[in-house]
C-alpha cells in the first residue's frame, strides 16, 4: 500500500475529513488531498506527525512507498548541505579578511611613514589567504556538485 492510500485509510478510520487532518498537521486541505492522490509527498517533519497521529511507525509509512522513501533520503542529505556550505563560505571569507588586512597594511606602509610589521612570518600572510580562498572555493564546488547529482 502506497503512502497516499495508507494516509486516506487511517484518516477515514479515525473519522476525520481532509480539513480536520490538515488542521492537526498544520497544513492546507489541498496538501492532504495531494498526498492522498499521490501527487505530492509531505516533509519528514509531517511524516513524523502523521506517524504520531495514527500511531503507526515511520517504517510502516515509508516501506510501503518507494518514491516517498527516496524523497526522505534526499531531504535528509539536503539537511547536511547547508552546514557544509556555510563552513566553506566562512573559510573563504576568513581568507578574504586576511587578504584585506594584508593589503591594508601594505598600502598604509606605502602611502604613510608608518612601518607596520606582521607578528607572524611572511609565509602566513602571503599564502594563508590564498590557500583558504582557493581551498574553500574548491570544496564548496565539490559539495554543491555532490548534492546536485543526488
Amino acid at each position: 500500500m502506497v503512502f497516499g492510500e495508507k494516509l486516506k485509510k487511517e484518516r477515514i478510520e479515525k473519522g476525520w475529513s481532509q480539513e480536520e487532518l490538515a488542521e492537526k498537521l498544520f497544513v492546507s486541505r489541498q496538501s492532504v488531498s495531494k498526498w492522498e492522490n499521490g501527487q505530492n509527498y509531505p516533509s519528514i517533519e509531517t511524516i513524523i506527525k502523521v506517524s504520531d497521529l495514527f500511531d503507526v511507525t515511520i517504517d510502516e509509512l515509508l516501506k510501503s512507498d518507494e518514491e516517498l522513501k527516496e524523497k526522505v533520503i534526499k531531504d535528509s542529505k539536503q539537511l547536511a548541505y547547508p552546514k557544509l556550505k556555510f563552513l566553506f563560505d566562512c573559510l573563504f571569507l576568513l581568507g578574504v579578511a586576511l587578504l584585506v588586512i594584508k593589503l591594508g597594511v601594505f598600502l598604509l606602509n606605502k602611502l604613510t611613514p608608518l612601518d607596520i610589521t606582521f607578528v607572524s612570518g611572511s609565509f602566513f600572510w602571503n599564502f594563508t589567504p590564498l590557500i583558504l580562498m582557493v581551498g574553500a572555493g574548491i570544496a564548496s564546488g565539490i559539495v554543491k556538485e555532490k548534492y546536485k547529482e543526488d
